[in-house]
């Protein structure tokens, strides 16, 4: 998925929530890099692990269709 655009959807505690749509920069095994347009065309990036994921502190999904990458994982047990 290195280069695609997503969506990010990041549960930051104490309902705050953050989103932010980018570019899937860099790809580690633990990890991932997601770089966003800022204000003033400023470039920022952000990293976000695969097991904050897993857990459903961060959820993806595509910026066009809004669809999320693994449904599996949000639904309830």
């Amino acid at each position: 998925m290195q280069g695609q655009p997503i969506k990010v959807k990041a549960n930051m505690g104490r309902s705050k929530i953050f989103e932010r749509e980018g570019i899937v920069h860099q790809i580690h095994p633990s990890l991932f890099v997601i770089e966003t347009i800022e204000k003033r065309q400023r470039t920022a990036r952000a990293t976000y692990q695969f097991s904050d994921v897993l857990t459903r502190q961060v959820e993806l999904s595509d910026p066009q269709t809004g669809e999320m990458l693994f449904p599996w994982l949000a639904e309830d047990e």
